[in-house]
């Protein structure tokens, strides 16, 4: 499914002015020091009991009016927050979106602009204490925000006739972009001035198009894509006979639910654009369960979208996809066999294919679940529709769709842990998804690794729907709800799950919270476990259960360290990380093994520093691939570094010279390489 920004084929400063701001940091900041990329958060006031939610950092159900009462608090300090976390003097801050736990901490999101223009890779999420002090910045990039200047070398009309070619070739046919602006794009690399031309129209599949393409505006180089549009009484055709919430006007009845902000469903009648018509009869019976009748489609996906709300509103205290009360609206009956189902930002709208032959509409609950979960993705992280992000964005969805469909309880379409099992897109039976083994699809991975990021967004999200399934159930073989699971580790070792809600619970405040729109597997970890670690403690077993979780799909390193036995190659020559400077190396030969290193080396790694987030540290393989295991970090001012890291390394040869990479990026820090250990389990 795809959703549009529209997503989901379901089938979608200064280096040291910031320190002054973050290095305060105590308790549970101070405790994720298995974590890898930025996302602590402040100090828990008091120990949370065991397998309970520490109340202090459950965040409150905020009525729309308070909601846009902080928003407008902290657009009044908008500059002097600026100023606080050390932005340049040509950067401003745009507030986005707020969240307030029960000790008064503040989570503010912000979009950023430069010289007047929107940065896009430039959003941040500032956490506040309740007396107003700083005590968290989660960037999306830890680069400084510099550009030689704002004037375009190259000409907006070339930047444009770039992306509408690339659109036509990917089976667009729109000859020239709706849109062409320029920006400072800063979500990967050093930040450059740029364009951004987004290009409408339909897919090759009759999906809407939303095509943006950012091109290097000194250069005419293409730096990225994404697809803006993410793939994603009534008698219904998958739940059964349901209660809807309707309104009437006169002897008229309409699909309007004025209890859900107003949420409206309309008959497309295979049209592809505009609203339709607003489902409007003289009884309040919609449907006949099949569909032979038009209405049955708009009953399914007028469920759907209350049985979201509800999920979102009970199990979050979320008000509506965009926490503002205000309903979606939903459309059916798209297109003309089309297979698909899509959220679009830019209509706030759902939008439902009726399947091969007109047969099957894509209204099943998970994937309304899962496209409307789009927008809440969009509002709140906005994790870039391309890469690591992409993946973790489906994954979301799923994540979320899933969710809902539990919550529903209804007995016609049980919850489990597969997606799609509805809506048959493959014609013989089997569902879209699994979330206990993706590959199971014949596509979807199972567990990370370093080139996920260059695979479609519907199969790198794999990894962390099996990390979401473990962290819920745990491993290997059971029946739930009538359905057999046997979900694998990528190291071979158990999981044991801590139970579906408080999974959903942390998953929520990550993404709410901790990450940004370029968070990538190694930065959802980070967060995650800053996540557990607010609500259950470092200590608990809930935050272990992270840990191993995100091992068993091959990200970090286990709770007691990595383990499990094993042979080690180890050194233990002292090499000095100079400060801002040259990539560093320390080397181990492997000998007299056979075949390739496994899937899950354990890479052990002891570095003196104090300030480590200035780090990135890979493993270099005896081929010469690169495996990230530490990304740079701003906002992680801790010392040192000690951790295990799980790689799949299948694809080298265990044989050679393998190298650990290690270079500081920022100034006013030095370090040491102590040590460095590989272990073959």
């Amino acid at each position: 499914m795809r959703s549009n920004s529209s997503r989901g084929r379901t089938s979608h400063t200064s280096h040291r002015a910031h320190r002054t701001a973050t290095v305060a940091l105590a308790g549970v900041a101070a405790l994720i020091a298995a974590a890898v990329q930025s996302g602590a958060a402040s100090a828990a006031p008091a120990k949370p009991q065991p397998g309970k939610a520490n109340p202090a950092h459950v965040a409150l159900k905020l009525t729309p009016s308070q909601r846009a009462e902080l928003i407008r608090h902290a657009d009044a300090d908008k500059t002097a927050t600026a100023r606080q976390i050390g932005l340049g003097g040509k950067e401003q801050l745009v507030v986005k979106d707020v969240v307030k736990d029960a000790d008064g901490t503040l989570h503010t999101r912000y979009e950023r602009t430069y010289g007047g223009l929107p940065v896009l890779g430039g959003d941040l999420v500032v956490a506040t204490s309740k007396t107003g002090k700083t005590m968290d910045v989660v960037r999306a990039t830890g680069a400084t925000l510099k550009v030689a200047g704002l004037t375009p070398a190259v000409a907006k009309s070339a930047a444009e006739k770039q992306a509408v070619q690339r659109a036509k070739a990917l089976g667009g046919t729109k000859s020239a972009a709706d849109s062409v602006r320029t920006v400072i794009w800063a979500a990967t690399g050093k930040p450059v001035l740029a364009y951004e031309t987004v290009v409408g129209g339909l897919q090759d599949d009759g999906t809407p198009n939303q095509l943006h393409v950012i091109t290097d505006a000194s250069t005419g180089k293409k730096l990225y894509e994404f697809q803006g549009v993410k793939n994603g009484i009534g008698n219904t055709q998958y739940s059964g006979q349901v209660t809807l919430t309707t309104t009437q006007s006169g002897s008229n009845y309409t699909l309007t639910d004025g209890a859900r902000g107003g949420h409206k469903t309309y008959n497309l009648n295979h049209g592809t654009s505009g609203t339709g018509t607003l489902y409007s009869q003289t009884n309040d019976t919609w449907g006949n369960g099949t569909n032979s009748n038009a209405a049955t489609a708009g009953a399914d996906a007028h469920y759907g979208a209350a049985v979201t709300w509800d999920f979102y509103k009970n199990t979050f205290g979320r008000s509506g996809i965009k926490n503002n009360g205000v309903g979606a609206y939903s459309r059916v009956h798209y297109g003309n066999s089309y297979v698909n189902a899509f959220w679009d930002d830019s209509c706030f709208c759902m939008t439902y294919g009726d399947g091969s032959g007109n047969a099957k509409p894509l209204t099943a609950i998970d994937v309304a679940g899962h496209e409307m979960s789009h927008g809440v993705t969009s509002n709140t992280a906005g994790l870039n529709y391309s890469g690591e992000s992409g993946g973790l964005n489906e994954a979301t969805s799923d994540i979320f769709g899933t969710g809902v469909e539990f919550y529903a309880n209804n007995s016609s379409d049980v919850g489990d842990y597969l997606i799609g099992e509805k809506i048959d897109i493959n014609g013989n039976g089997t569902p879209l998804r699994y979330m206990d083994k993706p590959s199971k699809d014949g596509a979807s991975k199972d567990s990370w690794y370093s080139g996920i990021g260059g695979i479609d967004v519907h199969y790198s999200s794999g990894p962390a729907n099996h990390f979401f399934y473990l962290l819920s159930e745990g491993s290997g073989t059971k029946v739930i709800n009538g359905v057999t699971y046997n979900s694998p580790t990528a190291d071979g070792l158990p999981v044991t799950g801590i139970g579906r809600d408080k999974a959903l619970q942390i998953w929520y405040r990550a993404l709410t919270t901790k990450w940004t729109s370029t968070t990538n597997y190694s930065g959802a970890r980070t967060g995650t476990l800053a996540a557990a670690g607010e609500l259950y403690g470092t200590t608990s077993a809930e935050y272990k259960a992270v840990q191993d979780a995100w091992a068993g799909i091959g990200v970090g390193s286990r709770s007691g360290g990595g383990g499990g036995g094993g042979t080690s190659y180890e050194s233990t020559t002292p090499v000095s990380v100079p400060d801002n400077g040259p990539a560093v190396t320390s080397d181990i030969a492997v000998s007299g093994r056979t075949g390739n290193a496994p899937g899950n080396l354990q890479v052990s790694v002891d570095i003196t520093h104090t300030w480590r987030g200035d780090l990135v540290i890979d493993l270099v393989g005896p081929s010469g691939t690169a495996y990230r295991l530490k990304n740079f970090s701003s906002s992680d001012s801790a010392d040192d570094v000690n951790e295990t890291y799980t790689v799949n390394a299948a694809a080298e040869s265990a044989n050679g010279t393998w190298k650990l990479r290690v270079q500081d990026q920022a100034t006013y820090d030095t370090g040491t390489i102590n040590g460095w250990k590989l272990t073959f389990p």
